[in-house]
C-alpha cells in the first residue's frame, strides 16, 4: 500500500517545480501556481474537477493541464453509476479512462468519484426492486468492477457519497432502505479488496463545520474503525455561500483527523448572489482564504479540490437560481480575487 502511495506522492512533488504562471491568465500579484503554493505549505495537491465535454475547449485545457496549477483531477460525472454501469453487468469506462489518461499525461493524480451514491444512479438500481442479499451482491459487483478497472491509477475513491441528512439521520436510498447502514462497511471492504493501495473516503456536503451531520460522520467512522473496516479519509465537499461560511471549519477538520483518518476538501466552490460587484468578489476572496487556511492549519488535511476551476463550467447557476460566479477563474478564464484568496490561505493568512 505505502509503495504505491509514495510513488504517487513523488509524482506530485516532481510536477510542482517552481515556474512563473504564464501572463494573460489573471490578476497581478500571485505568480506561483496554486499547486506550487499548496506543496510549499506541505499539502499533497491542489486540484480541480473536470468533465469530458469540456476537454475539447483548448484555452480551458491549457490551464487545467498545467500541473503548476493543478496536481489532482476529479472526474465530475464519468465514474458515476448511471454512466459506468447503465445496465446490470454492462460497463462503460470510456469517459473515466479519458480523464485518467489526461491526468497521467500531465503528471496529475486522480480522485475516483464515486462508487455508491443515491443520485445519478442507474435506473435499474434506483427502482429498488431487489431483496437485501441481491442488492448487497450488486453493490459488491459494481464496486469491484469499477475500482478494479482503475486499480493502481487512483489516489483515493469517494466510496460512499452523501449518505446523511443534515440532521444526522440516514438519507433514504435503495442502499440504506434495503440493506441498512451496513452497506457502508460492505462498500469499503469491497473497494479495499479491489485496490488495497487506494485511499478510501466518505464524502458529503454540509459537514464542513461542526453540527449534527458532522457528528454522524464522526460516529460512523468510529464504528467502522471499531469493526476494523478500511476507511482512510473524509471528504468535505465545501459547496458554500459567500459571506456565510462556517467559522469552525478548523475545529471540525481536527475532530476528524483525531479519528486517524485524513481529510480533504473535495468539491470547493463559494457562490455569490448575482449580480457580482467588486465588494462581493472581495468577500469571496476572504471566504476562499478562510476555507483554505482552515485546511492549511491542520496537518491531516492533505489537499483542496475546486469543483471545476472556472465559472464557465460551474454547476451552480443551473441549480441555484440567481447565484453563481463561485470559482477562482471567471467565464473568460481570467483569475478573480478568489485566486489570491486561495494563495493567502495556503500562506496562513485568512
Amino acid at each position: 500500500m505505502f509503495a504505491a502511495y509514495f510513488s504517487l506522492l513523488a509524482l506530485v512533488q516532481l510536477a510542482a517545480t517552481a515556474v512563473v504562471v504564464p501572463s494573460g491568465h489573471g490578476l497581478p500579484g500571485s505568480r506561483e501556481g496554486l499547486s506550487q503554493v499548496a506543496k510549499a505549505a506541505g499539502k499533497l495537491y491542489f486540484g480541480s474537477a473536470t468533465d469530458n465535454p469540456t476537454l475539447t475547449d483548448e484555452p480551458y485545457i491549457s490551464i487545467l493541464s498545467d500541473n503548476h496549477q493543478f496536481t489532482q483531477i476529479t472526474p465530475a460525472n464519468s465514474m458515476k453509476w448511471e454512466t459506468v454501469e447503465p445496465q446490470r453487468g454492462v460497463f462503460n469506462f470510456t469517459g473515466g479512462d479519458q480523464i485518467v489518461a489526461f491526468a497521467k499525461k500531465n503528471g496529475q493524480i486522480v480522485r475516483g468519484h464515486t462508487c455508491v451514491w443515491h443520485s445519478q444512479l442507474a435506473p435499474w438500481v434506483a427502482a429498488g426492486n431487489f431483496d437485501n442479499s441481491t442488492l448487497q451482491q450488486i453493490v459488491k459487483d459494481h464496486t469491484t468492477a469499477v475500482v478494479s478497472h482503475w486499480k493502481g491509477q487512483i489516489y483515493a475513491w469517494d466510496v460512499v457519497n452523501e449518505i446523511f441528512n443534515d440532521d444526522g439521520t440516514w438519507r433514504p436510498s435503495p442502499f440504506s432502505d434495503i440493506i441498512g447502514p451496513s452497506f457502508v462497511e460492505l462498500a469499503f471492504r469491497t473497494a479495499h479488496k479491489a485496490d488495497p493501495n487506494a485511499k478510501l473516503y466518505l464524502n458529503d456536503y454540509n459537514i464542513d463545520g461542526l453540527g449534527p451531520k458532522s457528528t454522524a460522520v464522526v460516529n460512523l467512522v468510529k464504528s467502522l474503525k471499531a469493526a476494523k473496516a478500511p476507511i482512510h479519509g473524509i471528504g468535505l465537499q465545501a459547496h458554500m455561500i459567500s459571506g456565510s461560511i462556517p467559522t469552525d471549519i478548523k475545529q471540525n477538520i481536527e475532530q476528524f483527523t483525531k479519528l486517524g483518518v485524513e481529510v480533504a476538501i473535495t468539491e470547493l466552490d463559494i457562490r455569490i448572489t448575482l449580480p457580482v460587484t467588486p465588494e462581493k468578489l472581495e468577500q469571496q476572496k476572504k471566504d476562499y482564504a478562510a476555507v483554505v487556511a482552515a485546511c492549511n492549519s491542520v496537518k491531516g488535511c492533505i489537499g483542496v479540490t475546486v469543483w471545476d476551476f472556472t465559472d464557465k463550467y460551474s454547476w451552480i447557476p443551473s441549480v441555484f437560481a440567481g447565484e453563481g460566479d463561485a470559482l477562482p477563474w471567471d467565464k473568460d478564464l481570467v483569475r478573480k480575487p478568489a485566486y489570491d484568496g486561495i494563495v493567502q490561505g495556503f500562506n496562513g493568512r485568512s
